[in-house]
C-alpha cells in the first residue's frame, strides 16, 4: 500500500487563515471528486470558519475523560474505519488529552499516511521545534506544543499562508481571531507588530529552507550539475598562505551586498596527503570566516582547478573568490596556474580575481629536507668509495664477462648505494662507475677513451638510468618521511581539536596537550602583556624569559620554555596557538552563558511572577475592598445576616491573600539563601492538627493516621506547619468526593516519614519533577485558583530542614507525597 501524501498549511501566527485555507482546499478536491472528509478541525468559534464546514463530511469526535472532566478529540480508529482519500486534520502540533492513543496528533497524522490516506493540515511557525526557544525570546511566551522539524519537512507539499502584520492586526480588531475580551490583551502581547514580523520573517526563512532542501533533491535526482542562481553562495578559496585574510574579507563584502547570501571558504587538499598548506594559517582563517558568518570545508583532489569547481556546483555556488597567483612571471608562461585554469573552466559561476601583496612575486624557495638521515648518506658514500673499486677488481679477477654484464652489475652497484644513501652517493656512484667502465672495461683498455659507438651507447644509458633510478629512490624517500610527518602532525592536530572539543577548560588542556606534546617545562598565553593561562613552571611574562615566541593575534601571544622550536615543529606550534585562540573565545562565552543564565532565570521567574499573581493578588483584594465597601456604604441598609456574609467574605479574602504574600514572602527567601531555620525535636503529631485547623471546613475532612509510637523529628515546626499545610490542601484540590485525602505517619530507621494520600486523577511519572516548579499548576485546564507556589515552597522548606519531599503513585490510584524527615 503506497504511503498518504502530507500537505501543510504553515502560518506565522494564529489568525492568518490556515484552517480557511485548508478547508478551501478540501472544497476544491470534493468538487473533483475527490473523497474528503473532516476528521478534526477547531474553529475557534470563527463564523467563516464554521460556514466553510457545513458541506463537508466530518467524522464525529471522540470524548476523552480526565480527572473528572470530558474533552473531545480526532477519532483516530473511527477515520481509519472510513478510510477516505483526503483527511483534514487541524493543529498538528496538538497535544492529545491523557489517555488518547497517541500522545500528539502529529502521531495520529503519521497512523494516517501509513494507512495511505492524504492528510491536509495546519501549523504555526512558532510550533516548530527548532524555533521554539527563538520565539520564545521574541514573544515572551514559550511554545509547549511543538512538532518535530522533521515532520514537517518530510511533507511533500508546505504552503505559507501570509498575512501583512498590519491587516492581522485589523482582523484581531475586528474581533474575526479571538473574543472580544481578549482581543485588547493580545494586541498590546503577543501580537504587536514587532512581533508578527520577525514571526512572517522566520516563518519565510523556514519555508526557504525547506525549498531549498526540494531544490537540491530535485538537482540531484536529476542529475543537473550546473548553476541555478536562486540564491547568492559566495566560494572562497584558500590556500594557506597570507593573502586569505584579504580574500576572505573581499568575499565577505560581495556576500553582503545580497542579505541571506551563503559566504563558504574552501580549501583543496591534494590527494597524496602531502600539502604545502600553513596549518596555522588555515585555523586562524577558519575562525575568521566563521566569525563574519560564513563556513569552513575542506576537500580533497589532485587537480586543484577541477576540485574547487566540482565542490562550487555541489553547493549551487554563484560566485568564486581566488586570489591572483603568486607565483612569479616565468613559472606563469610554463602553466596557466589555478585562477586562470578555474576562470575558464567556470562556465555560469562568477569569478573573482583579487590581487594582494605577494600577486606575482613568486613563491618564496622552499628548502627540501633531507630525505634520508645523515648517517644513511655517509653509508652510502662510503659503499661508493670502497664498493665500487672492489667490485672493479672483483671483475677482473674473475671469469671475463661481455661489456654489457659488466655495465649491468655496476648498475646494479649503484641502485644498491642509492637504497642506501639516498641520491647523492648514488650520483657519485653512476659517475664513478661509468669512469671505471670507461677505463678498465671498455676498449681500449685502460684509456678514458671508447672506440666502439655501442659501447658509447650502452655507457650513456647506464649514466641515465642510473641517475634516474637513484631520483626515484631518492624522491620515494623524501615522500615517505614527508608522509610520515604529516600523519605526525595530522594526528596532533587532531589531538588539539579534541582538546578544544572536550573538558570543562579547553584552554588548560590545549596549552597542557602543548607542553607534553613539545617536551616544555611552561606555555604562557598572554593578552595585551596580561597572563591569561600557564601550564607547566612559572609564567613567563616577557618574551626576553622564554625560549620561543610565537603571535596568536594583534592582542594575543604564546611564549613556550624549555627548548628552541625547530622549524618544522614552528608550524605545528602555531596551529596550537590559534585553536589557543578559539578556546580562550569558547571559555568567555561559556562563562558569560553562565553569567547570563541566572539573570534570564531571575526574568523568567519574575515574568511568571507577574502573570501568576496578577489575577490571584487582585481578586481577594477585589473581593475585600466590595466587602468593606459595602459595608461603609450609608445607601443601603444590611440586615445582621448579610453584614455578616460581607465581614466573612472580607476574612475570607484577607486570609488568602496572606497566605499568598506569605509563600511569596517564603520563595524569595529561600531562593535569596536568607530563609531563617530553627530546628527542634517536635511530634507529627502536634504538627498535623495545627495544619489541618488552618485549612478550615475543608481540612477536618481529612483522615488522619498516626500511630503512637512515631518518634519526634527534628525539624522547625512553622516551617513544617506550612509544608502539611500545601501538601494536604494541594491533595484536597484534586481528591474526588467521598475520598477525602489521608496523612500517615511511620519510621523507617532514622527517618519519619509522612504521607499525605489523595485518590485523584494522579500524575504520570514523567511529570512527577514538574509539580515543583514554581508557578506550574500541571495539568490544570482552569488557572484561576492559586499561583502554583505551594509544592514548590514545600520543597524548598522540606530541603532547608535536611528532609526530601517526593512523590509516589498512589496504588489504588492518585498521588502519595512522602515528606521525609531526619528522626530526633
Amino acid at each position: 500500500m503506497a504511503r498518504g501524501e502530507l500537505r501543510i498549511f504553515l502560518g506565522a501566527a494564529p489568525g492568518v487563515g490556515k484552517t480557511y485555507t485548508m478547508l478551501e482546499e478540501a472544497h476544491r478536491r470534493v468538487e473533483r471528486g475527490t473523497d474528503v472528509v473532516v476528521a478534526f478541525v477547531e474553529t475557534h468559534g470563527r463564523k467563516h470558519t464554521q460556514a466553510m464546514l457545513a458541506d463537508l463530511e466530518t467524522v464525529p469526535r471522540c470524548t476523552v475523560e480526565y480527572r473528572g472532566a470530558e474533552f473531545t478529540e480526532m477519532n483516530l480508529d473511527a477515520v481509519l474505519a472510513r478510510r477516505p482519500e483526503i483527511a483534514v486534520v487541524d493543529e498538528l502540533a496538538h497535544t492529545n488529552v491523557p489517555g488518547s492513543r497517541n500522545a500528539k496528533r502529529w502521531q495520529d497524522v503519521q497512523e494516517l499516511l501509513d494507512a495511505g490516506i492524504d492528510v491536509l493540515t495546519t501549523v504555526n511557525v512558532q510550533h516548530l521545534e527548532s524555533l521554539n526557544d527563538v520565539v520564545a525570546r521574541i514573544t515572551g511566551v514559550e511554545q509547549r506544543e511543538t512538532v518535530p522539524d522533521a515532520v514537517v519537512r518530510a511533507a511533500e507539499q508546505v504552503e505559507l499562508v501570509d498575512m501583512t502584520p498590519e491587516a492581522l492586526r485589523r482582523r484581531m480588531a475586528h474581533g474575526n481571531i479571538y473574543r472580544p475580551e481578549k482581543i485588547d490583551a493580545a494586541l498590546g502581547n503577543y501580537f504587536r507588530t514587532g512581533n508578527l514580523t520577525a514571526l512572517r520573517e522566520l516563518a519565510l526563512l523556514w519555508l526557504a529552507d525547506k525549498v531549498e532542501d526540494q531544490l537540491g533533491k530535485y538537482r540531484a535526482d536529476n542529475n543537473i550539475d550546473t548553476t541555478w542562481e536562486t540564491r547568492e553562495r559566495v566560494v572562497v578559496a584558500l590556500t594557506g598562505g597570507a593573502e586569505g585574510d584579504t580574500l576572505i574579507r573581499r568575499a565577505a563584502r560581495i556576500a553582503a551586498r545580497d542579505k541571506g547570501a551563503d559566504l563558504m571558504a574552501v580549501h583543496v587538499t591534494r590527494n597524496d596527503g602531502l600539502t604545502g598548506a600553513d596549518p596555522a594559517a588555515l585555523s586562524r582563517q577558519r575562525v575568521l570566516v566563521e566569525s563574519l558568518g560564513g563556513t569552513y570545508h575542506q576537500v580533497v583532489g589532485a587537480d586543484v582547478p577541477r576540485a574547487l569547481l566540482d565542490f562550487a556546483r555541489a553547493v549551487n555556488a554563484t560566485q568564486i573568490v581566488l586570489g591572483v597567483s603568486s607565483r612569479g612571471k616565468l613559472a606563469q608562461l610554463f602553466a596557466a596556474g589555478v585562477g586562470v585554469t578555474t576562470t575558464a573552466m567556470s562556465g555560469s559561476i562568477d569569478v573573482h580575481l583579487v590581487t594582494h601583496e605577494r600577486a606575482a612575486q613568486g613563491r618564496r624557495a622552499q628548502r627540501l629536507p633531507a630525505a634520508l638521515s645523515r648517517r644513511r648518506r655517509v653509508a652510502g658514500f662510503a659503499a661508493t668509495i670502497a664498493g665500487l673499486p672492489a667490485l672493479t677488481a672483483l671483475l677482473h679477477v674473475g671469469p671475463s664477462l661481455s661489456l654489457t654484464n659488466d655495465i649491468l652489475v655496476f648498475l646494479v652497484a649503484v641502485v644498491g648505494v642509492s637504497l642506501i644513501g639516498g641520491l647523492w652517493p648514488a650520483l657519485l656512484a653512476a659517475i664513478a662507475g661509468s669512469l671505471l667502465l670507461n677505463y678498465f672495461f671498455t676498449s681500449p683498455i685502460g684509456r678514458f677513451t671508447i672506440a666502439e659507438v655501442d659501447n658509447l651507447l650502452a655507457l650513456a644509458i647506464f649514466v641515465v638510468v642510473a641517475l634516474a633510478v637513484s631520483w626515484v629512490v631518492d624522491t620515494a624517500a623524501r615522500k615517505t618521511r614527508q608522509a610520515a610527518e604529516a600523519g605526525a602532525d595530522a594526528q596532533t592536530l587532531a589531538t588539539v581539536a579534541g582538546s578544544v572539543l572536550r573538558g570543562d577548560r579547553p584552554l588548560i588542556a590545549l596549552l597542557d596537550r602543548l607542553r607534553e606534546t613539545f617536551a616544555l617545562q611552561s606555555v604562557t598565553l598572554l593578552e595585551d602583556g596580561a597572563v591569561v593561562a600557564n601550564v607547566g613552571d612559572t609564567a613567563c611574562t616577557v618574551a626576553g624569559e622564554a625560549d620561543a615566541e610565537v603571535k596568536v593575534n594583534d592582542h594575543l601571544k604564546m611564549l613556550l620554555r624549555g627548548r628552541p622550536l625547530e622549524a618544522s615543529a614552528r608550524r605545528i606550534v602555531e596551529a596550537f596557538a590559534a585553536q589557543a585562540a578559539v578556546a580562550l573565545r569558547q571559555e568567555r562565552l561559556s562563562a558569560e552563558a553562565a553569567s547570563a543564565r541566572p539573570l534570564a532565570e531571575a526574568d523568567r521567574m519574575r515574568t511568571a511572577l507577574l502573570a501568576a499573581v496578577s489575577h490571584d493578588l487582585r481578586t481577594p483584594l477585589a473581593s475585600a475592598k466590595a466587602a468593606v465597601a459595602g459595608l461603609r456604604s450609608a445607601d443601603v441598609d444590611f440586615d445582621d445576616n448579610d453584614r455578616g456574609e460581607l465581614l466573612a467574605t472580607a476574612d475570607e479574602s484577607l486570609d488568602r491573600l496572606d497566605r499568598l504574600v506569605a509563600n511569596l514572602l517564603d520563595m524569595s527567601r529561600l531562593q535569596a539563601g536568607a530563609l531563617g531555620v530553627i530546628p527542634i525535636d517536635v511530634g507529627v503529631e502536634d504538627i498535623v492538627p495545627r495544619a489541618l485547623d488552618d485549612l478550615g471546613p475543608d481540612g477536618r475532612t481529612v483522615a488522619v493516621h498516626i500511630p503512637d509510637d512515631v518518634p519526634l523529628v527534628h525539624a522547625d515546626p512553622g516551617l513544617l506547619e506550612r509544608i502539611v499545610v500545601n501538601l494536604v490542601a494541594n491533595a484536597l484540590r484534586y481528591s474526588p468526593a467521598g475520598q477525602p485525602p489521608v496523612v500517615t505517619a511511620s519510621a523507617l530507621g532514622d527517618i519519619v516519614e509522612v504521607r499525605v494520600i489523595d485518590h485523584g486523577p494522579g500524575i504520570p511519572e514523567d511529570r512527577w519533577n514538574d509539580v515543583f516548579l514554581p508557578f506550574q499548576r500541571l495539568g490544570d485546564r482552569d488557572n484561576h485558583t492559586g499561583v502554583g507556589l505551594g509544592l514548590a515552597l514545600s520543597r524548598g522548606l522540606t530541603e532547608a530542614m535536611g528532609g526530601t519531599l517526593t512523590p509516589e503513585e498512589t496504588p489504588a490510584g492518585g498521588l502519595t507525597m512522602i515528606l521525609a524527615l531526619p528522626a530526633s
